[in-house]
Parts: structure tokens; C-alpha cells; sequence
């Protein structure tokens, strides 16, 4: 059985405004009047939580999980955030203007809210975040929203279960694609609320990892959604477990590494410049080097979406971990495993996708018997929610997840 998802308020905009302050999540800003006002990162996402659930006392625990991913941390850690929270708002314990201790539970957002004037965006639907253990003990995040039968999205690069339904880079894929089903999503190690200090971190224990998910959640048989290197993933799980997968949705997928597909000498160059941009540039102030990565993945988007891909590879990984991600990636081939898929299988992919060029779209549709491939009329690699390849990519899912297999 799914487990339940507790009563959450979503965001409309992600933009929410009390007062002289203005909490912009989609561009992780605090502003008060014309300045932004300066917090540290888990100060914002403590106080953006409690601001989006105001309706309701929001528990430590709850908190614990959001922030920290449920890791252990002391008590301090949070008083001390919550204090930094009041401070940076004016306020402090005694006056409790915005931020209210309700002792013995947690705390609750008390100042009052202004009807937002921005556009109205797709509400961000409630979710319910638990972990598991992976087989060789990392833990993993998953996260649930929506109702009707499962759809399960096999993890990529870059998510965070806790910003991704604010980030405007996945929150349409969340709010869409729970729309009639109970959308399951996870974060694959080294990344989001799972565990980023791991052992192992091959594509191996990417695969393991979502037999773990699945079998934490008790899924018997269900569609299997992957995007980008997270296809490969779910082409190798549905090869290996046919009797589970009844559904194969690929979107910019492909069956080989750029390491692996890379002949010229240009492609290889272009393929070790992925590792030397991870290894120097993720961690800096500066995001000239991660835009690179942002030109590739969203070469249409605007350079507000830019600033909010930026903000999604900063609070996703480390840059340690980065360059472990690109190098397995550059690594994978799973053309074998596309031959062997038996269940009924839908490919997307956008006609000029930079990152992964629609070649290899076509390539996995030759591998897979019986699949049918859409071309999609964009340049980006992750679709966006206003382009109109997006309303394209959701009609069809609908329509072949409609067709029993």
C-alpha cells in the first residue's frame, strides 16, 4: 500500500508575500522592500517550508526531513536555523511575530500572507517524502504525490524531492505527471535527500537502487518513466524484470555513454570537457562553468531559467559527486538490455536536443522491438513547462499509458 501523504499547503507560484517581505523559492530569495536579505541555504529552506504550510504546525521531525533529509542532527542545529530565520525577518522567541514555537510539537508560520500578483503557476502537489535502505545500507528518498495507479520515474541526475516540486526545472514534471496517477520518484544516491557520502557508485547500484524502492514500496506492476540517464536505468530494470514493468516511457534517453559513443577525436574532447567543468568549476561562486552545462541542458531557456538550473546543480550534488555522476554516465551502454525489453515502450525525443543528439533516440528505438518513437518539436534536452513540446510529451504519455499492454 502507498503510504498517505500529510496535509501540506502547496505553493501556486512559489512566491509568497507578508508584509514588506517578498520569499521568492523558484529563485531562492529572501527580499525586504528592494534588498535581498542574506540567509544561509538551510535557514531559506526552513523558512520556505514553514511559510508554504502555514495553515498547520509543522513538526521538528518533519523539518528534520525536509532540511536534512532525515539525517541525524541535533536539536541546536534547528533552533539555531529557526533563530536566524526570526532574526533575518525582524523578529525573535519573545515576540514571535512570524515564526511561533508551539512547544512540544514544532513550529508554525504566523504572519500573514498577501495574495500573490505574479502569473499563477501550477501548484506544486502534496507529497509525502520516506526512506529506505538500499542492499548494500545507503539510505534512500523517496516521495509519492498524487492518486491512481502508480507511475514510477526511475532517478536522474539533478533532483532534490524536497526543491523539485519549487524548481521550475521539475516542478511541471511533478504537478503533470500526478495527475491521475500516484507519480513515485526518488533520489539516486549521491544526490537530493538521499544518501551523498556512498561507497559504491556505479550504474550497477544505480539499477539496484530502484529494485529497492519498488520493493520498499510494494509495487507489483507498473509504467517505469526515464529521463535521461535515468532511461538507461529503466531500460536495464525492465530487461530484468519483465513481469513488472508494464510500460516503457523514454524522454532524451539513450543507450550509450558520451565515453562510450565518442569516435572522433572531438567527441572525445568533448567528453572529457564534461569532467574537467565538473572537477573545476561546480563548487565556485562563479557559475560561468556550470552554465555550460545549463546552455546544453536548456539551450532555449532564458537566463532566468539558467539561474534556476544553476541553483538545481548547486543544491542537488556536491562537486565531488558530480564528477563521479558524469564519469559512470560517460561509461554506460545498455544496448544489450534494450534488445531484451519485451513490454510495450513509447521514445521522446526533442529533434535538436544538444546534450543527447536524436540520433541516439533513434538508435534505441532500432534496439527496442516494437517501440514507437514521437520527435519532439524542441532544441531542449529537459523539456520546459511553457515550451509547446511539453503539452506534446504529456498528451502522449496519457494516451499509451491508456492502452493496456
Amino acid at each position: 500500500m502507498l503510504p498517505e501523504s500529510p496535509p501540506q499547503v502547496p505553493a501556486e507560484s512559489g512566491v509568497y508575500r507578508f508584509d514588506d517581505f517578498v520569499l521568492d523559492t523558484p529563485n531562492y530569495e529572501l527580499r525586504s522592500g528592494d534588498t535581498v536579505v542574506r540567509v544561509e541555504p538551510q535557514v531559506f529552506d526552513v523558512l520556505a517550508h514553514l511559510v508554504a504550510n502555514h495553515q498547520r504546525v509543522v513538526t521538528k521531525e518533519e523539518l528534520f526531513d525536509s532540511v536534512w533529509g532525515g539525517k541525524f542532527v541535533g536539536e541546536a542545529a534547528l533552533t539555531s536555523r529557526i533563530k536566524a530565520a526570526r532574526r533575518a525577518l525582524g523578529d525573535d522567541g519573545e515576540s514571535q511575530t512570524y515564526i511561533r514555537t508551539v512547544r512540544g510539537r514544532g513550529y508554525r508560520f504566523v504572519g500573514t500572507l498577501a495574495t500573490s500578483a505574479d502569473p499563477v503557476v501550477a501548484a506544486a502537489p502534496p507529497q509525502h517524502i520516506s526512506f529506505c535502505r538500499a542492499a548494500d545500507g545507503v539510505r534512500l528518498a523517496y516521495a509519492t504525490a498524487g492518486d491512481g495507479p502508480p507511475l514510477v520515474r526511475a532517478a536522474n541526475w539533478m533532483t532534490h524531492l524536497a526543491y523539485d516540486i519549487e524548481s521550475p526545472v521539475w516542478r511541471h514534471w511533478v504537478s503533470d505527471l500526478s495527475e491521475g496517477h500516484t507519480f513515485i520518484r526518488y533520489d539516486e544516491r549521491g544526490c537530493g535527500l538521499s544518501d551523498w557520502e556512498v561507497g559504491e557508485f556505479t550504474f550497477a547500484d544505480w539499477v539496484a537502487d530502484l529494485e529497492s524502492v519498488v520493493d520498499a514500496i510494494g509495487l507489483q506492476r507498473f509504467p517505469l518513466l526515464g529521463v535521461s540517464q535515468g532511461g538507461a536505468v529503466a531500460i536495464e530494470y525492465a530487461a530484468r524484470h519483465p513481469e513488472k514493468v508494464s510500460h516503457l516511457v523514454l524522454c532524451s534517453a539513450y543507450a550509450r555513454g558520451r565515453g562510450v559513443r565518442a569516435v572522433s577525436q572531438e567527441e572525445q574532447r568533448a567528453a572529457a570537457l564534461d569532467l574537467d567543468l565538473a572537477r573545476v568549476g561546480w563548487g565556485k561562486d562563479d557559475p560561468a562553468f556550470r552554465q555550460v552545462f545549463a546552455a546544453q541542458f536548456l539551450p532555449d531557456g532564458s537566463r532566468s531559467d539558467w539561474a534556476d538550473f544553476d541553483q538545481l546543480q548547486r543544491r542537488t550534488t556536491s562537486p565531488e559527486n558530480a564528477v563521479r555522476f558524469l564519469t559512470e554516465f560517460a561509461a554506460i551502454d545498455v544496448r544489450d538490455a534494450a534488445r531484451r525489453v519485451q513490454c510495450p515502450t513509447l521514445i521522446m525525443h526533442s529533434r535538436n536536443d544538444h546534450r543527447v543528439p536524436m540520433q541516439f533516440g533513434e538508435e534505441l528505438a532500432e534496439l527496442i522491438g516494437g517501440s514507437r518513437l514521437v520527435a519532439l518539436a524542441s532544441n531542449n534536452h529537459l523539456l520546459t513547462g511553457v515550451e509547446p513540446a511539453w503539452q506534446v510529451f504529456c498528451d502522449e504519455v496519457r494516451r499509451f499509458l491508456a492502452i493496456s499492454p
